[in-house]
């Protein structure tokens, strides 16, 4: 019986990947909000009727796939964050990671980077819901850092949003340039460069922020 159950439970996990994946793949070329659930399962070789044991719609796919893609965006910023206090080495190392990290996940980035202000609300929400969370456990980990001492919960949220926008929107750069027609390794190195610098102006205010 517990053979059987196993079996059940991979074989649902496999029909939820590949509803994930087909997903993810379809919203190369469209946005969700233009997606059939037919066109998903269609893609994933699977009948309408799976679709709907895992999801109720494709606003469902669509928030699956958002704490899928921001999941390893989590604990990359994360770990950058937390190993240093905003020295300049860590800065670097922030925009190589954020610059392979969308090399890795593109199809991830693409997603979040056309639904975050795309047309299905549900994505959008949890997006920011997503987001939200993120800065908060960025601000606690920067809380940690010497260079912190004194300030205040709002602050430190304030920071920490400051630092994850600026990532956020540094891999969409990213992407844009990766996926150009005319791909310009130039324009990457731009890119960073950009990136670094902006990086660079919020670490400098923070040395001289006395508090709201």
């Amino acid at each position: 019986m517990s053979h059987t159950m196993g079996a059940r439970q991979a074989q649902k996990q496999q029909s939820r990947r590949a509803l994930l994946d087909a997903g993810l793949h379809l919203l190369a070329d469209q946005n969700l909000a233009s997606l059939g659930v037919r066109e998903v399962t269609r893609a994933a070789g699977l009948s309408p009727a799976a679709f709907y044991r895992h999801f109720p719609d494709l606003a469902a796919l669509g928030v699956a796939l958002v704490e899928e893609s921001l999941a390893s965006l989590h604990v990359m910023i994360r770990s950058v964050l937390a190993g240093g206090d905003g020295a300049e080495e860590v800065i670097d190392r922030a925009v190589e990671v954020i610059e392979q990290h969308v090399r890795d996940h593109r199809p991830h980035v693409r997603f979040l980077s056309r639904e975050r202000h795309g047309g299905v609300r549900q994505v959008r929400e949890a997006i920011d819901a997503e987001l939200g969370r993120f800065a908060a456990e960025v601000g606690a980990a920067l809380a940690l850092q010497p260079a912190s001492e004194g300030w205040g919960p709002e602050d430190l949220r304030m920071l920490a949003e400051l630092y994850v926008d600026r990532m956020v929107s540094t891999a969409a750069a990213f992407l844009e340039a990766l996926e150009a027609p005319d791909a310009d390794p130039e324009a990457e190195r731009r890119i960073a460069a950009a990136a670094g610098f902006q990086l660079r102006l919020i670490s400098l205010g923070r040395r001289h922020w006395h508090g709201s």
